[in-house]
């Protein structure tokens, strides 16, 4: 498959065998990229959802990567680099999401949530980043939350760090602009991914959200978030650098 806008380029997304990041996979194929479909623990969901892509017409390939680990995404991108010649375009989607209430958290627990949330996009870009170089440029979205704009109680640490991922966001995008890479973040409210199906299941959490939420649709679908990643990847957002879109169906308008 070559027509389309992202014809030619090849893009690595991370947290791309499930939820935002697969949509995202998807539709970047279905636009001509060929794409480095990367999971966290399992291969084979990877390569699960390459094969389908492929199916479609368009070309992937599955990694596994600990995005925790600054040399294990170092050697992702030499992978990818000798499978497709390069790295154009990275998404990094990759995220856990769960209550962290203060005096009530296992370390280990919020230490996990801060490496995957914070670190691992900072890793990925970090060795992302040479490869864009030798292409001439290239184009990062980062996966911020409204959760880094309006508070959450019991989820103090996931907010942090939503937050975190906005300004690297910004601060890398003022750094990096001057050699035509451009990084910019989306910052998603609710939507409907298999990360919250048990939110989704809590009849009283859903009306809550329900009261709080100005648009009709009180989850987003993938869609929708993966619509706008793939603007901010493409050419139509050439001047746009270092900015956090949020998408929440007017969440933070209404309480914040």
């Amino acid at each position: 498959m070559t027509a389309g806008r992202f014809a030619g380029k090849v893009a690595l997304v991370t947290g791309g065998s499930s939820g935002i990041g697969q949509r995202v996979a998807e539709l970047l194929a279905a636009e001509g990229a060929r794409v480095a479909v990367v999971a966290s623990s399992s291969l084979a969901k990877a390569e699960a959802v390459a094969a389908a892509i492929g199916e479609a017409g368009g070309e992937a390939k599955g990694f596994v990567t600990d995005v925790r680990e600054a040399t294990a995404c170092e050697r992702l991108v030499a992978d990818v680099e000798r499978a497709f010649g390069g790295i154009d375009l990275l998404v990094n989607a990759a995220g856990v999401f769960y209550g962290t209430p203060v005096a009530a958290t296992a370390p280990t627990d919020a230490a996990q949530l801060l490496d995957i949330n914070i670190a691992g996009p900072w890793n990925v870009a970090s060795a992302v980043v040479p490869s864009m170089r030798r292409r001439g440029g290239g184009r990062i979205v980062n996966l911020s939350s409204v959760a880094g704009v309006v508070g959450v109680k019991g989820m103090a640490l996931y907010c942090a760090s939503k937050a975190a991922v906005a300004m690297m966001t910004r601060v890398m995008g003022a750094e990096l602009a001057a050699e035509g890479i451009a990084v910019n973040a989306v910052a998603p409210g609710n939507t409907a991914t298999p990360m919250n199906a048990a939110v989704r299941a809590d009849t009283a959490m859903v009306d809550a959200m329900r009261a709080m939420t100005p648009s009709p649709d009180v989850f987003s679908d993938v869609s929708d978030m993966a619509g706008i990643i793939l603007f901010l990847l493409s050419e139509a957002a050439r001047p746009v650098y270092g900015a956090t879109w949020l998408a929440d169906e007017g969440f933070a308008a209404a309480v914040g």
